[in-house]
């Protein structure tokens, strides 16, 4: 997947609370879906749906423990944000420039 698409992608998930405090709690260590229902307050199936976005942006994956296939264990995916970190820096950089471009140019004027 393209670059500016895995971006659009990992925006979409991070849209929305939920997800967001997800990434959070698994950036701390990988969980079970049930304990992440827990942390968060929130129902089963919508935990379930929260973290079916989250694999299907790229951004957690879900292992099986050998001792028991029926248990899932979710965490973040290793580089999953680097396109995304790579869009920000990219945009910040584009910003400084335009800031020290205008601010060069108002200076300029005052000459």
């Amino acid at each position: 997947m393209t670059g500016k698409r895995q971006v659009d992608r990992t925006l979409a998930a991070l849209a929305d609370p939920a997800r967001r405090r997800t990434v959070e709690l698994l950036g701390q260590r990988p969980r079970r879906a049930g304990e992440l229902a827990e942390a968060l307050d929130l129902p089963a199936p919508a935990m379930s749906r929260h973290l079916r976005a989250l694999k299907e942006s790229g951004l957690v994956e879900e292992t099986h423990p050998e001792f028991d296939a029926r248990v899932r264990i979710y965490a973040l995916k290793d580089g999953a944000m680097a396109d995304l970190k790579k869009w920000l820096a990219d945009t910040e950089r584009m910003w400084a420039d335009q800031l020290a471009s205008f601010k060069a140019h108002i200076e300029k004027r005052r000459k």
